[in-house]
């Protein structure tokens, strides 16, 4: 049973690997260091422990806490993970940075997030469950993460360098990325018809997050 649970926790994070991956090749004129990438992703699983209890103590329904609650507390702890730690540091020499360590901290947490859904899908459901839930979450909920988390990764990358703006780059960044999260959870979890929904929104952030990569990019002192 032990080695099952190991077994299923590897390919339960195997969708974030991949999306890591795919974050990381985009910086493509000054890659960051991969000690710095490994470090802000464990952090990012670390800190999805302190926002489960808070959510889990926070008295309010279901919906309320996944559509609003939930996000904002969880952008934030992905947020501050970037914010604390490698933003200070040389290798942050770039606005793109702010998008890499952003889906790096968000990968994180969803790694984590997602281990455990795929765990209790296998211990509650039927194979055929598990591999519907894997599925979904896999070009979804983990990427999904990363998406969100890019708002403040690029404000957090256009603050550095033009801190005459920081607290509005930030602030905006902040307020998409737990709106974007937000408006993804409430139509997962408000009805089957609205959940649909998230078909029509995810390529939406999708190309936006495109659009902010681009920019970054056009922007970065190395191009």
């Amino acid at each position: 049973m032990a080695g099952d649970f190991v077994a299923l926790a590897a390919v339960a994070a195997a969708p974030a690997v991949f999306w890591l991956w795919y974050f990381y090749q985009k910086d493509r004129y000054e890659p960051e260091p991969k000690i710095l990438i490994l470090r802000t992703f464990i952090l990012g699983i670390l800190v999805t422990i302190p926002v489960a209890v808070v959510e889990g103590l926070l008295p309010v329904s279901d919906l309320i806490l996944a559509a609003v609650a939930a996000p904002t507390i969880e952008e934030l702890g992905k947020f501050l993970v970037v914010r604390r730690t490698v933003y200070a540091v040389r290798e942050f020499d770039e606005p793109m940075d702010g998008v890499v360590y952003a889906a790096a901290a968000a990968l994180g947490f969803a790694t984590l997030e997602n281990i455990l859904y795929i765990l209790t899908a296998y211990l509650t459901g039927s194979l055929e469950e598990v591999l519907l839930v894997y599925a979904l979450r896999a070009i979804l909920s983990v990427p999904g993460h990363a998406l969100f988390s890019s708002m403040w990764g690029y404000g957090l990358g256009r603050a550095k360098f033009d801190p005459s703006h920081r607290g509005g780059y930030i602030a905006t960044g902040l307020v998409l990325a737990i709106v974007l999260h937000g408006t993804f959870n409430f139509l997962l979890f408000s009805s089957p018809i609205l959940a649909l929904g998230v078909f029509a929104l995810v390529p939406i952030i999708w190309w936006v997050v495109f659009r902010l990569i681009d920019d970054a990019l056009r922007r970065s002192p190395f191009s």
